[in-house]
């Protein structure tokens, strides 16, 4: 079975190209070379500086590192953090889509630890270029599309999320979107040379997903993107066979992200999710050169801003410079052609950005949480691609390409000064876990009814207290403890004390925690202030075990996945056509 993507990647976009294929590299392996060129330029930085510690950095790196490390422990799918909050850990991996921490810590064992981020956003902004590629080679001519892969893989967003933001996953999700786009364009039929089939459908899906499950936030813009471009296109094409295409797919890629997304839905009310929109977090307070109080926040919306300034207006010139809007009579009508659902595309998302919106931020489900309102950026920076390229067909085209690359050359220099480098953070962050020390933890991941600053930073892994908390001045009985096993999704301890007492383990209670008490579950107790789990135990000798198990929405949410991946694979399974 060949999917049609693999079979763009391998096609000549024109017959002329076919009859020089012989002659020529293949047109992938050209898009591939000026990709990895595109994407060691956007790297020269770090080659002498180290690498850009940005706002997100540390939280990628830790999660990176984590899983590296239960990795080793035999916890292939990790859900709970080992080391977060000090050795406390949190739920985070339930939450935080998995396909970045993945390739974070697949990376840090096979590279020298220092070398990891780097590595991670070659490898990512490379994708992004020959993403763009597959896109834009059924959109324009080749070299066009060539330059128009390479301006994607180091564009303005990529440039400030690489240096200033270092969101990992938003930086990976960005490299799906061309493909994202590609699928939307065949499965709403507005790519004339293609009739949509059920292939389509799977093909639409599986890009989709993978948006999802690299950033909830890039997911939500991209599921709003989509829904816009397929209203669009069952309008103006009057066909209601494109909106049921279009709702099928939506709905066949969130189930194949169901294993993530239906525990990430129901156990937000189990941590304090809330705080994801504490201050300086909101929309209101990231709308396009949006001034607060704080004006460390306030400088870095100007910088975002400006990048932001940059795709609009070049999308917006090359647009007028492409002349795809030209009424001529060997073009399509408007309303059939994919360049004008791009215009729609990248109108919707400046006007987004800009404070008038802010109605819909607070109407529209879960856009909120998307926080930035800049970061539909992404969304202009695939439409500026597009009509880049098509800007760079026409004569003298090339010339586009050639400004836009100049100007790269100072917006990277800002940008770079206006970060933090530091060689030593990947080796700091593993020395962290090493140690058994660990690292902070994240306000919205930690669980009900803790606060995790108060957490002690260098806790046992179980302390034994006294068998009640009336009485300060008591003293716990003695006793001796064996560990037999403390790993990330279980504990076990063996005690033996002269009367009844309690044990303090570092571990926060979650309701995924069950604990068994000389093979009885028991509920565990709580100290005033933090969530740590405590636990009574009788005197003589006691067994403790604690085990992190699947609770029922994520056995739904695998449940799910699965059907839908029967489903996907049934819809691109080939189909004989019959013979009347």
């Amino acid at each position: 079975m060949r999917l049609q993507f693999l079979d763009s990647l391998m096609s000549e976009s024109s017959p002329q190209a076919n009859r020089h294929s012989q002659a020529h590299a293949p047109s992938w392996l050209i898009a591939l070379g000026l990709s990895i060129l595109a994407s060691l330029a956007l790297l020269l930085p770090f080659f002498w500086l180290g690498s850009a510690s940005g706002h997100d950095f540390e939280f990628h790196v830790a999660s990176w590192l984590d899983v590296a490390y239960q990795w080793k422990q035999g916890v292939l799918f990790p859900r709970w953090t080992a080391w977060t909050n000090y050795g406390f850990g949190e739920p985070r991996f339930i939450f935080y889509p998995p396909l970045s921490w993945i390739l974070g810590a697949a990376l840090s064992i096979v590279l020298p630890i220092s070398w990891v981020p780097a590595a991670f956003v070659f490898l990512t902004q490379t994708f992004a270029g020959m993403s763009a590629f597959l896109l834009l080679r059924r959109l324009t001519l080749p070299r066009a599309a060539y330059l128009g892969a390479a301006f994607y893989a180091a564009n303005p967003y990529a440039l400030l999320v690489s240096y200033i933001r270092s969101d990992f996953a938003e930086q990976l999700a960005c490299a799906i979107l061309p493909l994202l786009m590609l699928a939307a364009l065949r499965l709403a039929g507005l790519l004339r040379e293609e009739n949509p089939k059920p292939s389509t459908i799977t093909l639409f899906a599986v890009p989709f997903a993978a948006v999802w499950l690299c950033n909830a936030p890039a997911g939500v813009l991209a599921s709003y993107s989509m829904t816009v471009l397929f209203a669009w296109a069952a309008v103006t094409l009057r066909s209601w066979r494109i909106a049921l295409r279009a709702i099928s797919g939506l709905a066949l890629g969130f189930g194949l992200a169901g294993f993530y997304l239906l525990p990430a839905a129901y156990e937000q009310r189990w941590v304090n999710i809330g705080q994801a929109l504490s201050s300086g977090l909101l929309p209101a307070q990231n709308f396009l050169f949006t001034q607060i109080a704080d004006v460390e926040h306030t400088w870095f919306n100007w910088i975002s801003s400006l990048c932001a300034l940059a795709l609009v207006l070049l999308a917006a010139l090359t647009a007028l410079a492409s002349r795809r809007f030209a009424n001529k009579t060997d073009r399509p009508s408007a309303s059939k052609s994919p360049w004008a659902a791009l215009l729609l595309l990248g109108s919707v998302a400046t006007l987004m950005m800009f404070r008038l919106t802010a109605p819909l931020w607070s109407f529209l489900p879960e856009m909120r949480f998307v926080q930035f309102p800049w970061r539909w950026m992404s969304i202009v920076a695939v439409v500026c691609c597009c009509f880049l390229a098509a800007a760079i067909e026409r004569r003298r085209g090339w010339l586009w390409f050639v400004l836009v690359a100049i100007l790269s050359f100072p917006l990277g220099y800002f940008l770079t000064q206006n970060t933090w480098w530091d060689p030593d953070e990947m080796s700091t962050q593993l020395a962290a876990i090493k140690s058994g020390t660990g690292y902070e933890g994240v306000d919205e991941y930690d669980p009900l009814g803790d606060d995790h600053l108060d957490l002690p930073k260098h806790a046992y892994t179980f302390t034994l207290l006294p068998a009640s908390s009336d009485d300060p001045s008591a003293k716990p009985p003695s006793g001796v403890a064996t560990t037999i096993a403390w790993l990330p999704n279980a504990k076990w301890i063996r005690f033996e004390t002269s009367a009844p007492a309690r044990v303090a383990l570092r571990l926060l209670n979650y309701p995924a925690w069950q604990v068994w008490v000389n093979g009885r579950l028991v509920t565990p107790e709580r100290p005033d202030g933090i969530n740590q789990m405590i636990v009574p135990i009788p005197a003589g000798q006691s067994e403790i075990q604690v085990r992190f198990v699947r609770t029922r929405d994520q056995t739904a949410g695998i449940a799910l996945s699965i059907l839908s991946l029967l489903l996907a694979a049934g819809l691109l399974a080939p189909r004989k056509s019959l013979k009347v």
